[in-house]
């Protein structure tokens, strides 16, 4: 049956609306790092610390919008992403601890009375081997788990579980000083990238505007992805897996191609974060961080893949503040807002927002 005309009309008015929204924010993204570069006394200049705060959670949804390829539109819920940001994050760490290191060791190997360097840090010195890094450890695990765990039909809240208990095994492998990843405290004391200051100002803005960018073209990517067909496969392999397989289609290919796919954005996200913030540690593996992940997702609306970006801003920020003001509180708020978004809006804030903008 046809949509009434005037609904047709109030979708397509949305829907521009929508990008006007969408291309104004990024503006205003676009334009941080140049008002950052403008002297301190300035009127509109923006601070270090407000510049790091945005660029992180500007980060964190890069992983949500990651998540919710594999969640919202493929159906497989994943509490094990924080693991492949970390590990993006790690593979850059190990860049720029090469460039602090003043005897050709990074300082915790030092400590630690080594002598020379493990094989897997060997060229690390290179920021185009460092990218390699970034790319390729975090997809090639989810490439090796992605592909035991498909062929072996795993899914539902099993699938969940062994995403989690891989990102525990991997911040408990991490923890370990024998590893070779600064333990505890992991990597921190960056000076410098590509030869500039990592705290210079015009090095943040590059920064910035890199992961603005990388937002931008994920967010394209994966709209080109769900408009086209492999698009509207995920989403019948989401809502009815088994009819899916009775019209010839094997659902493997499709999981595993979206798994890797998420994995990676979560690694290049990862490697953007650690510059800007300063340090990389285990805990970003913690299987907290990850379902923290799955409560942007679902807060924002799933599927949406604007909703998670907006789940990502409205959680992270309000957690920048609360972890100030009642840093006790905050987790026991979290699981509030997860509860009260799942009974109320489970479709998330998005669809509250599109359903005031038709009435």
């Amino acid at each position: 049956m046809n949509q009434p005309l005037s609904v047709t009309l109030a979708q397509k008015a949305g829907t521009k609306t929508t990008g006007a929204v969408i291309a104004g924010v990024f503006l205003v993204l676009l334009s941080m790092p140049l008002l950052h570069l403008l002297p301190a006394d300035h009127a509109l200049h923006v601070s270090a610390y407000g510049l790091t705060l945005v660029g992180k959670i500007l980060c964190y949804a890069i992983v949500a919008l990651a998540l919710d390829l594999v969640w919202g539109y493929a159906g497989m819920l994943s509490l094990g992403h924080g693991l492949f940001f970390a590990l993006g994050g790690y593979a850059m760490g190990m860049y720029l601890m090469r460039q602090s290191a003043a005897d050709g060791l990074p300082a915790f190997m030092s400590f630690l009375a080594w002598n020379e360097l493990p094989w897997y840090w060997y060229g690390t010195s290179s920021f185009l081997w460092a990218l390699c890094l970034v790319v390729l450890v975090p997809g090639l695990l989810a490439l090796v788990f992605g592909f035991f765990a498909f062929r072996s039909r795993i899914k539902g809240v099993y699938f969940s579980i062994m995403t989690q208990a891989l990102t525990f095994a991997g911040m408990l492998l991490f923890f370990r000083n024998e590893t070779g990843f600064g333990g505890n405290n992991g990597f921190t004391g960056f000076t410098t990238i590509l030869g500039h200051g990592v705290a210079a100002p015009g090095t943040r803005a590059v920064l910035f505007l890199c992961t603005v960018l990388l937002l931008a073209g994920s967010l394209y990517l994966g709209w080109r992805l769900a408009q086209s067909k492999f698009g509207r496969v995920l989403t019948a392999l989401r809502d009815a897996e088994n009819r899916l397989m009775f019209c010839g289609y094997d659902p493997r290919g499709f999981k595993l191609f979206i798994w890797v796919l998420s994995a990676v954005l979560c690694g290049l996200a990862g490697a953007l974060y650690v510059p800007q913030v300063g340090i990389i540690n285990p805990s970003e593996m913690s299987p907290t961080n990850s379902i923290e992940a799955a409560v942007w997702v679902a807060l924002g609306g799933r599927g949406t893949l604007i909703g998670p970006l907006l789940g990502a801003g409205v959680v992270n920020g309000m957690k920048s503040w609360f972890t100030v003001a009642f840093p006790e509180y905050w987790l026991f708020f979290l699981g509030a807002l997860f509860i009260v978004v799942t009974l109320y809006l489970p479709r998330g804030v998005i669809d509250l927002i599109k359903k005031k903008g038709e009435q």
